[in-house]
């Protein structure tokens, strides 16, 4: 088959490259280059120059040609001001979910599917190919800490027809394991942390350049006493611990009013005040259809962990969710993803 794969310079996109080789099929290396390092330069490095040297290394090893495809403008359109307007708001988003959706298989596929079968990525999940319905279904990847379905959440039933994801089904101990007995540059390279196109940028410094300092009170829930001051209410997300810098702690960010610029905090966050186990989600993608059952379950954050949920249509674009638990970290603007079993059916934003 004829077979584009997306490199990031990293391990995983690394050896899925290679087992495609090894399979026969014809190959074309791309390499999505996303990074802000024009505007954002004065507040950090962008790894993307490093990052494209270890890629460039794997394609002259593997004798396989590689092409840089700048995708700024569609990044900056498409995913950052989704984010800095959501931010804006309150909500707490994730610009990872919406590269996939958007980019890797979104402005990518638009340009380039057409000349290849499939698009192959880095991403622990599999593709299941239905025989009968000839519909693609997304499915857990068994490495349960690396699973990355819920980043994919958001692709279309298109989208994923032309996906392949050659590491889906291993864990990534076998995935270092092929690189080093492949001796591939990246082999023992770091895996990278944070959201895709800030590499070093902190999110906080991100967003500061966009949206500016806005000092505001910091106020303990329980007391109403103002115990401290921040740069920005939007800074802080439901359920944050770290980056609290007040005496006494640990601090918790209970709640926060956007249009008071007001952040509070309390000692005991966790009580039956902050808890819930009921929301409502919007803006939904289905990626092979309408979940027929009412009994999922929910991821609610990239992780391990899932929970047991009922979900209620309201209308077509907005369900009623109701959790088997409580969960303290749930703020508008994230993504609940939902499952049936080992497929991972599509989600939506949290109202």
């Amino acid at each position: 088959m004829k077979i584009a794969v997306l490199l990031s310079g990293g391990v995983d996109s690394s050896v899925a490259l290679n087992i495609l080789k090894k399979e026969g099929h014809e190959l074309q290396a791309f390499y999505l280059k996303i990074w802000l390092e024009d505007e954002m330069a004065y507040l950090g490095s962008c790894p993307w120059e490093e990052d494209l040297e270890y890629t460039q290394a794997v394609c002259d090893q593997l004798n396989i040609s590689l092409s840089v495809v700048p995708f700024q403008k569609e990044y900056h359109e498409k995913v950052v001001n989704y984010t800095i307007d959501a931010v804006r708001k309150g909500l707490t988003p994730n610009p990872d979910v919406l590269c996939n959706s958007q980019i890797k298989f979104g402005a990518f596929i638009e340009k380039y599917g057409k000349d290849f079968d499939l698009v192959a990525t880095g991403h622990y999940a599999f593709v299941d190919r239905d025989e009968k319905t000839e519909l693609a279904k997304l499915k857990i990847a068994p490495d349960p800490i690396k699973d990355q379905t819920y980043f994919l959440a958001m692709i279309t039933q298109e989208q994923l027809q032309k996906a392949i994801f050659p590491i889906g089904k291993m864990q990534k101990s076998e995935v270092r394991e092929l690189a080093e007995k492949w001796n591939l540059p990246t082999a023992k390279r770091k895996d990278s942390q944070g959201i895709c196109f800030l590499g070093k940028i902190s999110f906080r410094d991100f967003l500061l350049h966009h949206l500016g300092k806005k000092k505001g009170k910091i106020i303990e829930k329980e007391s109403g006493e103002i115990i401290g001051e921040h740069d920005g209410a939007y800074l802080y997300t439901i359920g944050q611990r770290r980056g609290i810098e007040l005496s006494g702690g640990p601090w918790y960010v209970c709640d926060k009013n956007i249009e008071k610029n007001i952040v509070f905090v309390s000692h005991g966050f966790g009580g039956d005040d902050q808890r819930r186990d009921e929301f409502e989600v919007s803006n939904l993608n289905w990626i092979s259809g309408k979940p027929k059952n009412k009994n999922l379950r929910v991821k609610l954050r990239h992780g391990e962990k899932f929970y047991d949920c009922e979900i209620d249509f309201i209308e077509d674009d907005l369900l009623k969710v109701k959790l088997g638990e409580k969960d303290q970290g749930i703020t508008p603007g994230q993504f609940a993803v939902f499952y049936d079993g080992e497929y991972c059916l599509g989600g939506g934003a949290i109202v």
